[in-house]
């Protein structure tokens, strides 16, 4: 028997005059804000700057409102196509319906992009940005739980979801109130534990590994706790194998972050290394806001330094395709001399045979007589 549950939120929403303002809406701008800081806090510390951040953001967040969107109309057509489907609810954000992946994919190369722009190396980056994503999306939980969404099956733990009215299959024995798993609440324990660990830890990774490690642990420790969490929820989701389709993503991408992050420590520069370059590129910024560099200097200093490093990277590319030639070089002649010694010694063992063979025969030509 349940002694005590988790009620549902009094209010969904409320009115200022002619505006419907969603509480939904609200820890959306929140966890967005919260993101921000967080980033420009880590991203400081590598010699960036808040203008940095915040021009990034600017093209990034609706870049990932975007991609968050479609992610979810494409996982579940059925709700807005075909017979009983609503193409327009599409636009219905605010109704909730916002998937992670598209976020990061679409925000992530909307990100890139600016970086690539501005000269900002992405993968420090990427790595400010793990931590915050993960308070981002703890923050986000809080709005389905005003739009009393995103819980899982009926139990009778003491923390059990009660709602107004479930419109959920599936619902079990508990009927259309609960209580049901809060699997928001899940998953934003795991956020936030998950935030705290790479937090604590950023020292040692960026000591340890390459740069953008930290992102590559964030999305395997968010796919590791998606996948069971995923696994409680009962609302509509298309099915793969009996299995949810978010459930096979988790799997799928949590296989491609660790195979990255083995990628990333080989491939990747130091986080030191990317850590000079931003600061050159702040200090650059700085000289063009103080005036005494020109926008157009600007972009000459960086055609400049992208030619120099084009040069020295096929320098690079030529000294390594002239020190393979060399091994190569080498491998045959040791591989010829091999050859040469191997067909000696058989013509050495032929000519012995031979010799053996017709001493034999002398022996018993001898013997005969």
């Amino acid at each position: 028997m349940t002694l005590s549950t988790i009620p549902s939120p009094p209010i969904l929403s409320f009115s200022l005059g002619p505006l419907t303002i969603r509480f939904y809406a609200i820890f959306m701008l929140i966890a967005i804000v919260a993101a921000v800081w967080v980033t420009t806090v880590r991203w400081k510390k590598l010699g960036g700057t808040f203008d940095q951040i915040f021009d990034t953001a600017i093209v990034a967040v609706p870049c990932g409102i975007i991609g968050a969107r479609l992610y979810h109309v494409i996982t579940t057509p059925q709700l807005y196509f075909g017979s009983g489907g609503h193409f327009a609810d599409i636009f219905k954000i605010w109704n909730g319906g916002l998937g992670i992946w598209g976020a990061v994919v679409l925000g992530g190369l909307g990100a890139w992009a600016w970086c690539r722009h501005r000269h900002y190396p992405m993968a420090i980056l990427a790595d400010s940005i793990a931590p915050a994503l993960l308070i981002a999306q703890a923050i986000g939980r809080l709005g389905n739980y005003f739009n009393q969404e995103l819980y899982g099956s009926c139990t009778d733990l003491p923390w059990g979801l009660t709602v107004t009215s479930s419109s959920y299959d599936n619902l079990g024995s508990c009927g259309i109130h609960g209580p049901f798993h809060p699997t928001f609440l899940y998953e934003m324990i795991w956020n936030l534990m998950g935030a705290a660990i790479l937090i604590g830890m950023t020292r040692h990774i960026q000591k340890r590994f390459r740069a953008g490690s930290t992102f590559a642990l964030y999305v395997m420790w968010y796919t590791l706790g998606r996948t069971w969490i995923e696994a409680l929820r009962i609302d509509y989701a298309v099915k793969v194998l009996g299995l949810r389709v978010n459930i096979w993503v988790s799997i799928c991408v949590f296989v491609a972050a660790a195979v990255a992050f083995v990628l990333i420590q080989r491939y990747s520069a130091k986080t030191s290394a990317l850590a000079e370059k931003l600061k050159s590129v702040t200090e650059l910024e700085g000289e063009v806001q103080s005036g005494s560099m020109t926008p157009s200097d600007l972009r000459n200093r960086y055609k400049e330094e992208n030619a120099a490093a084009h040069s020295e990277n096929k320098a690079k590319r030529e000294q390594k395709r002239k020190e393979y030639a060399a091994r190569r070089a080498e491998y045959e002649h040791a591989k010829e001399r091999v050859l040469a010694r191997k067909k000696a010694e058989k013509e050495a063992e032929d000519k012995d045979a031979a010799t053996d063979t017709e001493t034999a025969d002398h022996e018993g030509a001898e013997t005969q007589k």
